[in-house]
């Protein structure tokens, strides 16, 4: 759940690189859609159609270079709120995101956007073994909340815009608590923007990047990670996790990075998987090797990727574990981590990790 909490530091640090004051603006949107059942033993729950109401204040990021690299993006924070599908069962869903929407086209007319956005929600019905046994997407009131979409803009005059999209909204605790099969809510939307003040796009001497050998001058971090989890039966006790990462990184160009890694993890609830067989501390040990693609922005960067156990002796989830999420690298080495590790579409636990890059460059490679 708490690598939400990032995603709202990211507006912080994007405004805080910026000089200009243009292209603030508000908007007021309303969504439309229907619960997803990705479950079997969900499908009692979609009964209403989904209504959902955004208000979003966001800004046009004009004047990094990383800026211009990516289109001049857009970052800020959306209010959400809407049923969940079931008033009897789910209740009501609220929350707050960051976000940041990278342009896909160029024009000041029309614009299209991908949109990344992750926050807190709180939902106001939750599993209760008594009380509300069917309810087994959400155990506990407050989540993550993430939004993944496209938003497209048409300015009708410079300061008014039509605003659309398609997006997937999502609540879950990232398996903090069982049960936890989440919710994910497609919607489409319509709504209005108004900017309160539009300036040219300004041109920016973007950095230059040489070329360097695929072997020569990689990043190499280590990043010490801690967590906890829970199995079921629900109500059980909480399990601590404890990993250590081996990393090497590297910005290829402007807008792509590469990441290794040497994955040791102890996660102390496989030691209660099939109890009837001893089990010591090096029998639990999982160790993996990961490769995920980087987004860089300036000091800020989003992972993705994919890793496989190579040793991983009781194999109590899948073979292949992936991660998504985003690190703050900072330039005295100092290098924070928050990243969901999952199994394909289970979550497995929040990695909260601090680290250090031992000989870590400001902007990789740049001329």
């Amino acid at each position: 759940m708490k690598i939400a909490l990032l995603f709202f530091l990211l507006p912080v640090f994007c405004y805080s690189q910026e000089s200009r004051i243009d292209d603030w603006a508000f908007s007021l949107k309303g969504k439309s859609g229907f619960l997803a059942a990705h479950r079997g033993t969900m499908g009692h729950l979609a009964k209403d159609r989904l209504f959902a109401g955004e208000l979003s204040f966001s800004k046009r990021l004009r004047s990094k270079n990383w800026c211009e690299e990516y289109r001049n993006p857009y970052a800020g924070i959306t209010l959400y709120g809407s049923n969940l599908g079931n008033r009897e069962i789910l209740g009501y869903g609220f929350g707050a995101y960051g976000f940041i929407e990278f342009p896909w086209t160029r024009g000041e007319k029309h614009v299209f956007t991908c949109k990344l956005g992750a926050g807190l929600g709180a939902v106001t019905k939750v599993y209760d073994v008594a009380k509300n046994p069917k309810n087994v997407p959400m155990s506990t009131y407050l989540n993550a909340l993430i939004c993944l979409g496209i938003q497209g803009r048409w300015y009708m005059k410079p300061q008014h815009a039509l605003i659309y999209s398609l997006d997937m909204t999502h609540f879950s605790n990232g398996s903090s608590k069982v049960p936890n099969l989440g919710l994910n809510m497609p919607y489409i939307g319509l709504g209005y923007e108004y900017t309160f003040k539009k300036k040219e796009v300004t041109n920016l001497n973007l950095t230059t990047f040489e070329r360097v050998p695929f072997f020569k001058n990689w990043n190499v971090s280590v990043v010490g990670i801690i967590s906890d989890k829970q199995i079921f039966p629900t109500g059980g006790r909480r399990y601590p996790v404890y990993a250590l990462s081996g990393m090497l990184f590297k910005q290829f160009k402007p807008k792509v990075g590469m990441e290794i890694a040497l994955d040791v993890i102890s996660k102390q609830s496989i030691t209660y998987y099939r109890e009837y067989i001893p089990k010591t501390q090096w029998d639990i040990l999982q160790i993996g090797g990961f490769i995920g693609y980087n987004i860089p922005l300036d000091k800020f960067r989003f992972v993705i990727g994919m890793g496989a156990y190579m040793k991983d002796r009781y194999q109590p989830d899948a073979m292949f574990y992936h991660r998504v999420g985003m690190r703050y690298q900072f330039g005295n080495g100092l290098l924070l981590n928050l990243v969901l590790k999952s199994h394909w579409a289970k979550a497995d636990y929040i990695e909260y990790g601090v680290g250090y890059t031992f000989n870590y460059k400001g902007r990789y490679h740049a001329k």
